[in-house]
């Protein structure tokens, strides 16, 4: 899985905390709020990474795809 630096993770945590207040109406402290963002991270991180993954796999094969088109267009035609 990857790995997310510390300083992402401290707003990632004080995101978890804005959000429990303001829509819970509850104080979470660090504590709890990094434990909740572990929980998610081993949890359903691999979801959303997978899925990025074939996002892009879809991306790259579209490109490739375009670009075969692009260089069959300058293929000259010969006579046997």
């Amino acid at each position: 899985m990857m790995e997310i630096t510390k300083e992402s993770k401290d707003v990632i945590i004080k995101n978890i905390q804005d959000y429990f207040k303001e829509n819970l109406d509850q104080d979470i402290g660090n504590f709890d709020a990094l434990f909740l963002f572990e929980f998610f991270h081993d949890q359903i991180g691999g979801y959303f990474y997978n899925q990025a993954l074939a996002d892009v796999h879809t991306m790259i094969s579209d490109k490739v795809e375009s670009m075969t088109e692009g260089l069959n267009e300058l293929i000259k035609p010969t006579f046997e």
